[in-house]
């Protein structure tokens, strides 16, 4: 083939055909030949041959000015895909020797074209259609640029051939404004990632399709709002999604069907997409990539696809036609309904909701058909198998549908999610032990109770169990939570349907309760809340006493809010608890004082041991029969300058509560024994003295060391000393407690468990400590002789003490009636008011002189 090549030859093929009839007449002039005709003929015909191959020349000089004039690459193409030919624009577009891509396959520039790349091409062309396409060549240092192709067809001695101009599109990038312009007239999404598949820009269509108009480019698509499918309802990771894919390759990817559900609008859209790698300008991999896509969503409403992914997101579509007042359920629509009867028209949807919510549905379509409003809603119906159900659903009539005739949308099954939500709800408002309201729900009922005018007049009664912390830290948590829970069924069964009953704390209740109508309704719950703990509580073997103090305030006269209602019934709870327990009291201003006093106490208590405010009295403990002095009890006294002087029944506890009891204790041990030395120099002998040892200071410190450290350093014998604890530490049978009792007993001091049976019938840790005796409580003591119960607890503690040889001493002893009661029980030794109160070391003194 000559350099021109095929189409330089058909250029001037056609001039050739005039002179055609010469040679015809070349061929009859030989058939008969003349001599004045052959010569005629072959001058005609050696003119008729010049002339052509002028015009041969001319034609090829033409035709290669044109070919290489052209600034655009063109090829001329085999019918297989062979270069034949390729102009000068074209070897400077792809940087190569003419001769290296001459005679060699187009994939040389182009190398990502797939096998059958031609088909469509003479598919066009026999259409007489020009073919055009955008593809990305490749210059000879492997870098790539885009172009367009332009591909014609033509024949050349029979055989058909391509023209194709590749018009080369890297300028396109510097055309900004008519870039934006082709994207936001066309109709289809468009959308351009990033090589980290970030959006880097998306046109008006993407978002309308997307439904994302307004939003940021950041969450178009973000992972966390969108779940993605594959056409058979596959879910996409992020690295399988059809412009990874590209970017991947550097592959157009064509025509991939990809489900879109957004999380937050309950939303599912199918779309068509192709995706196409972009290469900047010197670069052999793409950098980036164009999503393009058409929302298929309505194609796929009923495709079988379409339903199994929306039942993976438990999503199902319909449609209903006001006009053949039909209704169209997916299958998974109707499985989420879950009715036996097909549902043909809306009425029979509304059929299975609640009413209220059958109601909301109706306006709601009301709404669309009469201004086109979409309308989302929560409804909850029944299914036919008699299980409720929750749907999320989405409805709105189809764009340029003025007249609403057919409305579609989602039903998204929400079951799950409310049932979360209710149990959430209940558990945020329920105590998880005892299944009754919490602190937080029964402020909330209280506060709307008390907003109302209707309601206002409404009473709280705090309850505190008495003697909880005891149970709790000797026996476990376990024994405290079966406490908890049986006092919440005694405080549910007294009050019954008259009042609302929560768990406000640790072991301290609340209950409500109406006086609008019945006055005195809280203080007749109060007395039934009282007598539903006098059964004690049984745990194993052992039996306990465990009762309640009681605060009632009243609106509106106590407070107006729930806070200030509940901190005055806790200030009335609190009096009882500090008088006598087991009992409930009435808020008043008066108590509300008290409580004030108290706050005082608490800040001054901290300085008063550095300052030097306690002092001890000495209740001396007699012979019931002789009334001679045996011993003595000492007792703390406080004296400040503010508050006068007080009984430690008014601050022990808060020193307990505070942790000063511990400092306090030990300052009471160390003066006891120091006021024994007193005695003792001062020629009285020695006297016993008893001293209350804390709960906290037995086990917040070394004991038995320090009453030897006490004991040294005022040279008394152990004999000298009483120690008295609480039956709490019965139950404390550890080593370390075994351990310290029989160090204390072996330096001689007296241990002895006071206030016995008010707290513990703990027979079986009883005998286990090494004690010497007993102190019957003075609440049983005050019932003597005439309280029979009393008399029987006494009776019975006398029983315990002669069986385990125990001794035994009776405080809170105030009349010859009692002493007399109790001696004649077998008890010995007594202390009270009868015989003496607390006396000053001096007073005491004075009655020590009269015993020698």
């Amino acid at each position: 083939m000559s350099r021109g090549g095929p189409r330089r030859d058909a250029a001037v093929g056609d001039h050739l055909t005039g002179h055609l009839h010469a040679l015809a007449a070349l061929e009859r002039a030989l058939a008969h030949p003349t001599g004045e005709d052959l010569h005629a003929v072959l001058r005609d015909v050696q003119q008729a041959l010049q002339e052509a191959m002028d015009e041969r020349q001319l034609a090829l000089r033409r035709y290669a000015a044109l070919f290489d004039a052209v600034p655009d690459p063109v090829s001329i193409l085999s019918e297989s895909g062979v270069v034949l030919d390729l102009n000068n624009a074209g070897v400077r577009a792809y940087g190569r020797p003419r001769e290296d891509i001459v005679g060699q396959p187009i994939e040389i520039l182009n190398p990502d074209l797939p096998s059958d790349h031609l088909d469509p091409v003479w598919e066009a062309l026999r259409r007489g259609e020009t073919y055009v396409i955008e593809v990305t060549n490749m210059r000879g240092d492997g870098s790539r640029f885009p172009v367009e192709v332009h591909s014609a067809g033509f024949e050349h001695q029979g055989e058909h051939c391509i023209v194709a101009v590749a018009r080369d599109l890297s300028s396109r990038w510097q055309a900004e404004s008519r870039y934006r312009l082709l994207m936001e007239s066309i109709d289809k999404g468009v959308i351009l990632f990033d090589r980290n598949l970030q959006v880097v820009s998306a046109n008006p269509a993407a978002h309308r399709i997307l439904g994302t108009s307004g939003g940021s480019l950041q969450h178009l698509l973000a992972p966390e709002d969108w779940i993605s499918v594959d056409e058979h309802g596959h879910p996409l990771t992020r690295e399988q999604w059809p412009a990874a894919e590209s970017l991947q390759r550097g592959r157009i990817i064509r025509s991939t069907i990809v489900g879109l559900y957004h999380r937050p609008r309950g939303r599912m859209i199918w779309i068509s997409t192709t995706n196409v790698p972009v290469y900047s300008n010197g670069r052999d991999t793409p950098d980036h990539v164009f999503g393009l896509f058409s929302d298929i969503t309505e194609l796929k409403r009923n495709n079988t696809l379409f339903d199994r992914a929306q039942s993976l997101a438990h999503i199902g579509g319909w449609e209903w036609d006001r006009g053949l007042q039909r209704l169209y359920l997916t299958d998974e629509a109707a499985r989420i309904l879950g009715q036996d009867l097909p549902m043909q028209d809306m009425a029979h949807l509304m059929d299975c909701l609640r009413t209220d919510d059958r109601l909301q549905l109706q306006q709601a379509l009301l709404e669309v058909i009469d201004r086109q409003v979409p309308f989302e809603l929560e409804l909850q119906g029944t299914r036919s198998d008699g299980h409720s159900f929750w749907v999320r659903m989405i409805g709105e009539a189809e764009a340029g549908d003025v007249d609403a005739a057919r409305i579609a949308g989602t039903v998204q099954d929400i079951t799950a999610r409310k049932h979360a939500e209710e149990t959430l709800r209940i558990q945020a408002r329920t105590d998880p032990l005892t299944g009754i309201m919490n602190r937080d729900a029964v402020l909330g009922d209280l506060a709307t109770r008390m907003a109302s005018p209707t309601h206002s007049r409404v009473a709280v009664l705090y309850i505190d169990l008495d003697r909880f912390k005891t149970v709790n830290d000797m026996l476990g948590h376990n024994a405290g939570d079966e406490l908890l829970i049986d006092a919440t069924r005694r405080i549910s069964t007294a009050i019954g349907t008259e009042g609302l009953v929560a768990r406000f704390g640790g072991d301290e209740f609340l209950v409500v309760c109406d006086t609008r109508d019945q006055p005195d309704q809280p203080e007749r719950l109060a007395e039934a809340i009282t007598r539903a703990f006098i059964p004690p509580f049984r745990f194993g073997s052992d039996e306990f006493a465990v009762t309640t103090s009681i605060g009632i305030a009243r609106a509106p006269q106590d407070g107006l809010r729930p806070q200030v209602l509940i901190q005055n019934a806790d200030i009335a709870m609190y009096d009882v608890k500090r008088r006598t327990r087991n009992g409930w009291q009435v808020f008043s201003p008066e108590l509300a004082q008290r409580q004030h006093d108290r706050l005082q106490i608490e800040s001054r208590l901290h300085r008063a041991l550095d300052d030097e405010e306690f002092h001890l009295v000495y209740q001396p403990q007699v012979d019931l029969k002789s009334g001679q002095l045996i011993a003595a009890e000492a007792l703390i006294r406080w004296r400040n300058s503010q508050l006068g002087e007080l009984r430690p029944d008014v601050f022990i506890g808060h020193a307990e509560s505070t942790g000063d009891i511990v400092r306090i204790g030990q300052w009471v041990l160390r003066e006891a024994c120091r006021q024994v030395r007193l005695w003792q120099d001062a020629g009285l002998g020695i006297v016993r003295v008893a001293v209350n040892v804390s709960y906290r200071q037995f086990v917040g410190e070394d004991l038995a060391r320090n009453v030897r450290q006490v004991l040294e350093e005022f040279d008394l014998p152990g004999t000298a000393l009483e120690l008295e604890f609480t039956e709490r530490v019965l139950i404390e049978d550890a080593p370390d407690t075994l351990q310290t009792f029989g160090r204390l007993r072996e330096m001689g001091v007296l241990l002895t468990i006071d206030d016995f049976g008010e707290g513990y019938s703990a027979l079986n840790y009883l005998r286990r400590l090494p004690i010497h005796g007993l102190k019957l409580s003075q609440m049983f003591v005050e019932g003597v002789p005439g309280n029979r119960s009393d008399v029987a607890v006494c009776e019975a503690v006398c029983g315990i003490a002669r069986s385990l040889g125990l001794g035994l001493v009776a405080e809170g002893i105030e009349s010859e009636e009692q002493r007399h009661a109790l001696h004649g029980m077998g008890i010995s030794v007594g202390q009270g008011f009868l015989f003496a109160p607390g006396l000053a070391p001096d007073d005491f003194a004075r009655r020590l002189a009269r015993r020698g």
